[in-house]
């Protein structure tokens, strides 16, 4: 019998293997939800090559992953040599609905271990690894990483519900060094909250609309927080519950359901290389191809390509522009959403009567 990270690594139509991270009880599912969203290894993958001298000696936490289930959990046991890690601490809740998948082949702890199971189904997971087999540099090998997930006391059972905002899971926040999960975007403010309160290093996935979230906001305007490299579309595996969609929704030749974000990101507070590319600029300024904003002293670009060259006002700018923001370049002034959501909200973008989605302000630097 294999466990599930066997199931795990099944491919989509698209061949991208897959698992996830575990949702919270409390957020309640429907076909529009992405909190039981499950990321893939690819996607984990691709990110992490660019940070792999952050991440030497330190202590990872995945705070929403479930040890036989996450993919996140996955890539560092068998990147843990490779990456010189020093610990690699992993929590979630005792359940997901991505335990509904195909052919009743969930493979659950309580299977394996007497000493996990207890009356309270509502107990969390926990993992901790200080060490794994193997040469530094190199990765882990799977057969490795099943017997040891499969060793008696390698995965344990929390006292309490496994929500990283409980002290139980804080406990574990307060030893670690990076975070790095998908956590449900209901929750993604919380989770950010918690990781600037502790002063933690950070690499999570989410919506590009959480930029403008009160909480997350100031510290993109004040360059303390930047997007990753992958920002936009992004595959996920769904629970089988999920309705079918006429977009961005697929089964594969396995039955599993998949859904796709085309406005996913990641976002950190890991200094990485990008954040100093210089965005090329090619289009001058002309009034009647760049107007003014009805009710604030600004003007509106349509596309990031568009951003004129010769322009010194407050420009309003799509969210998108932060992929490419280089704060030695141009300033981040605001944001025009509601005009009320936050101090830094300054208007609601509106031209020629018309209301626009939202807008990043920005304004060139004097170099």
């Amino acid at each position: 019998m294999s466990l599930q990270l066997e199931i795990n690594k099944g491919k989509s139509e698209e061949g991208v293997a897959m698992s996830g991270n575990s949702i919270l009880n409390s957020a309640k599912y429907s076909s529009n939800n992405t909190d039981e969203w499950y990321t893939t290894y690819e996607t984990i993958e691709e990110e992490i090559k660019h940070y792999t001298e952050q991440f030497y000696g330190k202590t990872v936490l995945c705070n929403c992953d479930d040890p036989y289930e996450s993919n996140f959990c996955y890539f560092f046991m068998k990147n843990f040599n490779k990456l010189h890690l020093k610990k690699l601490i992993c929590t979630s809740y005792s359940g997901s609905k991505i335990d509904q998948i195909k052919n009743n082949n969930q493979i659950t702890l309580d299977m394996f271990f007497d000493e996990l199971k207890c009356s309270n189904d509502n107990q969390g997971y926990v993992l901790v690894i200080s060490k794994m087999p193997g040469k530094d540099g190199e990765e882990v090998d799977d057969e490795t990483i099943e017997a040891i997930l499969l060793k008696k006391g390698t995965v344990k059972k929390l006292k309490g519900s496994g929500d990283f905002r409980t002290d139980e899971c804080i406990k574990y926040l307060k030893q670690c060094d990076i975070c790095c999960t998908n956590p449900p975007f209901s929750l993604f403010a919380e989770l950010f909250s918690l990781l600037i309160k502790y002063r933690k290093q950070f690499l999570l996935i989410g919506n590009q609309n959480a930029i403008t979230y009160k909480e997350i906001f100031p510290y993109i305007k004040e360059n303390k927080v930047w997007v990753g490299y992958r920002f936009g579309d992004m595959a996920f595996r769904v629970p089988a519950d999920t309705e079918p969609r006429n977009t961005r929704f697929w089964i594969d030749e396995t039955g599993q359901k998949w859904r796709s974000l085309g406005n996913a990101m990641w976002l950190t507070n890991i200094d990485i290389e990008r954040r100093y590319h210089e965005l090329k600029l090619t289009k001058y300024f002309d009034p009647k191809l760049y107007p003014k904003f009805d009710n604030f002293d600004g003007i509106s670009v349509t596309r990031v390509a568009d951003i004129p060259k010769d322009y010194d006002g407050i420009m309003g700018v799509p969210i998108t522009y932060i992929k490419y923001h280089n704060g030695s370049q141009f300033e981040i002034i605001g944001e025009a959403n509601h005009g009320s959501d936050n101090e830094f909200d300054l208007f609601k973008p509106r031209v020629n009567g018309k209301d626009l989605f939202k807008r990043i302000l920005i304004r060139r630097k004097d170099n």
